[in-house]
């Protein structure tokens, strides 16, 4: 299984060696930062997965809403757009020089941010069903003080308090997240995304030692207020993200946040994830869930799913990659699932050709099921 990896291993030893003297203590090349990168995501790739290394085996062996530590950093997809060196500029040697932090999945410490020290949040494992983990937050009494003032502070309606609130206890989650609310009305939207990371940050420092993040299999109840405030920074995170323009990070905090309740769906995330798997040309994905959870979710009477499942297929029957029997059966579903949207939810039809500029046949335009009745 790891052979494959030892063979690159001294070879990209030497050529990390290689770079350093070359430039006399400056930082790695490009393309060297690239071959680190890859070499750690194909070690993480073969950790705690099933034996086979051919990725399409492992990804359908994988549950619907496995969730990848690689896809939560938004760092990673940015390199795919513009290369290592675009993104990382000169933060590299910075970093080594920093003081230790705790290594952290949903978002990474910035030397801006205050030194964090617990803040009075624990989570605790309320119990085991079925394979599933039920886990909750817990605030201690000192953090149930600080709480108080907070809603003091939100009634006063002057966001200055809950500054001064925050200079005191810097990591405490609503009154990141409501200055962060403020900032945004404010237009300074990179401060409002810096306030959802410390909210993270702070949450995932208080994790329960066996609460996995990417197992899909622990739970938490929304409607215990403790649990809110992480549904609720994920959620405001995802949102930043997808207006960064990274849609496929942006998908797998939705598959988080799904996985976190799926029988119940509290933030309706069910809404969203279709139009962020097309944005992230994640087509197989949403094909998939469709056909795993139509039976006992009824997907295809929520409108959104009813018309992007035939948007997946029929991008899936355009890709070149596929035998021709792939292609033509996406044609077919495509077409099969875009005529029983439009007989479900006929009025979509007129708003969606005149998106696309067309004209519709006069038959059409007449016709009782698309005509003007319809509409009304």
């Amino acid at each position: 299984l790891f052979q494959p990896l030892s063979s690159h291993k001294p070879r990209k030893k030497k050529k990390k060696r290689k770079t350093k003297k070359a430039s006399s203590g400056e930082t790695l090349e490009d393309n060297d930062l690239e071959d680190i990168e890859s070499l750690l995501e194909k070690i993480e790739d073969t950790n705690g997965l099933s034996q086979q290394t051919q990725s399409g085996i492992i990804a359908d062996s994988r549950p619907l809403l496995y969730v990848e530590h690689r896809n939560l950093n938004p760092e990673n997809e940015l390199k795919r757009y513009f290369g290592a060196r675009a993104v990382l500029g000169d933060q590299r040697p910075r970093q080594r020089q920093r003081q230790y932090v705790r290594s952290t999945w949903l978002t990474s410490p910035k030397n801006t941010w205050p030194r964090y020290s617990k803040t009075g949040i624990a989570m605790q494992l309320l119990d085991t069903r079925r394979g599933v983990q039920h886990f909750t937050f817990e605030h201690h009494r000192e953090y149930q003080q600080v709480q108080f003032k907070f809603l003091d502070a939100v009634e006063s309606m002057d966001p200055n308090n809950i500054v001064l609130l925050l200079q005191m206890n810097p990591y405490h989650v609503d009154s990141l997240l409501q200055l962060s609310d403020v900032c945004r009305m404010q237009e300074d939207q990179e401060m409002a995304r810096d306030l959802i990371e410390r909210a993270l940050y702070s949450l995932e420092c208080t994790f329960h030692p066996v609460f996995s993040l990417t197992s899909g299999t622990c739970r938490l109840d929304y409607r215990r207020p403790e649990n809110r405030a992480f549904f609720l920074a994920l959620f405001k995170h995802l949102m930043f993200l997808e207006k960064r323009g990274c849609p496929r990070t942006a998908l797998e905090f939705c598959k988080l946040i799904l996985s976190l309740d799926p029988e119940n769906d509290p933030l309706c995330v069910l809404l969203l994830i279709d139009f962020l798997s097309l944005r992230a040309r994640e087509y197989t994905f949403l094909t998939r869930m469709f056909q795993e959870w139509e039976s006992h979710r009824n997907l295809s009477q929520l409108p959104n799913f009813a018309f992007s499942v035939p948007l997946a297929y029929f991008f899936l029957s355009q890709q070149e990659e596929r035998s021709e029997s792939e292609r033509s059966q996406a044609r077919e579903r495509a077409a099969r699932l875009i005529q029983l949207a439009l007989i479900m939810f006929p009025s979509v039809l007129t708003p969606l050709l005149d998106h696309c500029s067309v004209q519709p046949d006069a038959r059409v335009a007449s016709h009782s099921f698309f005509g003007l009745n319809a509409q009304i």
